[in-house]
Order: C-alpha cells, then sequence, then structure tokens
C-alpha cells in the first residue's frame, strides 16, 4: 500500500444540487476542479458532514465519486457513514470499487447518544480497510460528544494497518496538547489533521495539515496559514487568522454547527462557484439577513470571486 499524502489541505467540499434538490453534477466537476488546481491541494474529501453526504441515496454517493474520480488527478476520500461494522465494509468497498482511495471513518452515530464498547471503534477501521480496501483516517470527534475516542482507542486504530492520518477535532486543547504528542511519538509517520474549523490558529503548529469543509471557501488563505503553521510562524499565522476571522465568524459561529454547511454554500455563491445555495432537508435556509452578513464577511477579509477561466487552466 502506497499511503496517501495528505500534508497539506484537505477541503471537504459540498455537494451541489440542482434547485430541484438533484444532483448538479456540473457544479460538483466545476468546485473539484477548482480546488484541485492549488498544487497544496492533496485530496478532496467528500460525502461527510460539509457535503450532505448522509442526504445522498446510495447511488447518489457512487455517483459523485465517480464524477470526482474522473476530474481530478488526487485522491477521492469518502466519508464511511453506515451504522454497523459490516455496512460500513460493504460502504467502503463500493465506494473504493467507484474511484476512492481512503475512508473518512466516521463513528456509529449511536455512539453519540450512548458511548462505545470497548474494541467496537477498533474492529470498524479494520474492517473498512481489510474488507472495504479503502485506507482509513482516524476521526477523533469533539471531546462534547459520547463517540470521542479515549487515547489508548486512539493508539490501537492509528496503529492498525491502513490507517495513514487522524482528522483531529477534539475541541479541548487540554487533550490535543497530551494526546497529538503521545500519537506522534507512537506513530511517527501518521499524518496529523486538524479540523477545528472555528479556531484552527491553537492547533497549526502540530499538525500536518488541515481536513476541513472551511477549504470550500478560502483555500488560498487556508494554504498559507498552513504553510505559517510548518514554519513556526506565529505571527504570519496571527495576522492570516485576524483576516479570515470574520469570514470564521459568520461560516462557524453559528447556533449549530450544521448551518456551516448552508454558509459555506452561501460564500460559495458569492465567489461565483455556485449560481444558487441550494440545500436539503433538514438542513434549512439561513435567511436574507445572515446571507447578507456572510457576503459581507467574505467582502471585508478580502476574498472575491474565484476567476473561473484561469482555474481551468
Amino acid at each position: 500500500m502506497q499511503p496517501m499524502d495528505l500534508r497539506g489541505l484537505n477541503p471537504a467540499p459540498v455537494t451541489a444540487f440542482n434547485r430541484d434538490g438533484s444532483l448538479d453534477m456540473e457544479a460538483n466537476v466545476r468546485i473539484a476542479k477548482w480546488l484541485a488546481s492549488f498544487d497544496e491541494v492533496k485530496s478532496l474529501v467528500i460525502l461527510g458532514h460539509a457535503g450532505e453526504g448522509t442526504f445522498l441515496t446510495t447511488d447518489e454517493r457512487l455517483e459523485l465519486i465517480r464524477a470526482y474520480k474522473d476530474a481530478v488527478d488526487i485522491p477521492i476520500i469518502a466519508g464511511i457513514t453506515g451504522e454497523g461494522t459490516k455496512v460500513a465494509a460493504e460502504e467502503s468497498k463500493r465506494s473504493l470499487d467507484a474511484g476512492a482511495t481512503g475512508a473518512l471513518v466516521y463513528p456509529n452515530h449511536g455512539w453519540l447518544r450512548f458511548g462505545f464498547q470497548k474494541g467496537a471503534p477498533q474492529d470498524r477501521y479494520k474492517a473498512i480497510y481489510e474488507e472495504g480496501g479503502l485506507q482509513t483516517i482516524l476521526f477523533q470527534y469533539p471531546d462534547a460528544t459520547k463517540a470521542t475516542y479515549d487515547l489508548d482507542t486512539q493508539l490501537e486504530i492509528a496503529a492498525q494497518p491502513g490507517c495513514v492520518a487522524t482528522k483531529n477535532g477534539v475541541r479541548n486543547m487540554k487533550r490535543w496538547y497530551t494526546e497529538i504528542p503521545a500519537l506522534k511519538k507512537a506513530q511517527p509517520d501518521l499524518q496529523v489533521l486538524s479540523c477545528h474549523d472555528e479556531w484552527l490558529l491553537p492547533t497549526m503548529f502540530d499538525v500536518d495539515g488541515l481536513l476541513v469543509g472551511y477549504g470550500n471557501i478560502a483555500p488560498e488563505l487556508l494554504i498559507d496559514l498552513i504553510a505559517a503553521g510548518k514554519a513556526q510562524d506565529y505571527p504570519r499565522a496571527r495576522k492570516i487568522h485576524e483576516q479570515l476571522l470574520p469570514v470564521t465568524q459568520t461560516v462557524y459561529h453559528r447556533g449549530s454547527h450544521m448551518e456551516g454547511t448552508v454558509a459555506l454554500k452561501i460564500g460559495l455563491r458569492h465567489r461565483g462557484l455556485l449560481d444558487h445555495a441550494t440545500i436539503r432537508e433538514p438542513l434549512k435556509d439561513l435567511g436574507e439577513a445572515a446571507e447578507r452578513e456572510i457576503e459581507a464577511s467574505f467582502d471585508a477579509a478580502g476574498i472575491g470571486r474565484v476567476d473561473l477561466a484561469m482555474a481551468a487552466e
């Protein structure tokens, strides 16, 4: 197995829909090609939260993977969300056959409410790789949920064949400063990716890259932020953080993190990559006032419209 190189920006694109709610493949391919036009973008991570992945049918999910695979020459990573271990392994196999290389492994969502039994997450990852064939990314959920993994569970998953990276969104800096060094010490080749969209700055100096929905709307600035973090250049990173802050506030400092997906589409519309911001239930429109606020934040941050002709070259 040649491990995926994720040391850079790994955006999690939205899924574009037509106004009637069907997949807009032209718009999805347009976004994919634009993001992949940046050399520092290492993969595209689809079918997750930002991509409304659990709101798509199985056929739609596979159609999207195929379209992305045909459109770009970088790895496609599929969000694997099936509840049971067998279901997740079969989802992984279908995704591999459609053209995916990696799996962003979501926890069994029953664990969010009830917690998990010891050993169950490890078995989930093992099945997705051994039976499904996709390289896996250890997904660490926020500390506030019951689906967040203790350090021993993380270490055991990270040691499994096929696990090439961790997407850490623990959102507890006490745990971050304890657990990330332990993972690095135990598995020096494990790629550490932050997904703290709403406050990236504190994590930028310990990571190999980012795996974020934020990568949809401001890849240019996030690429600069990664470079500053790798250089341990705090003043430069802080300056980029401050430039992004108006957008961070209007997209991610909202009542629910789910609203971020809606805000991402409004931002992509403002940048000229989408004609409209159609979403699927249970997501709801944010209203005209919020849309104007989001658009104004892009202007304040100096994030303008994309020259699609140049991006296509």
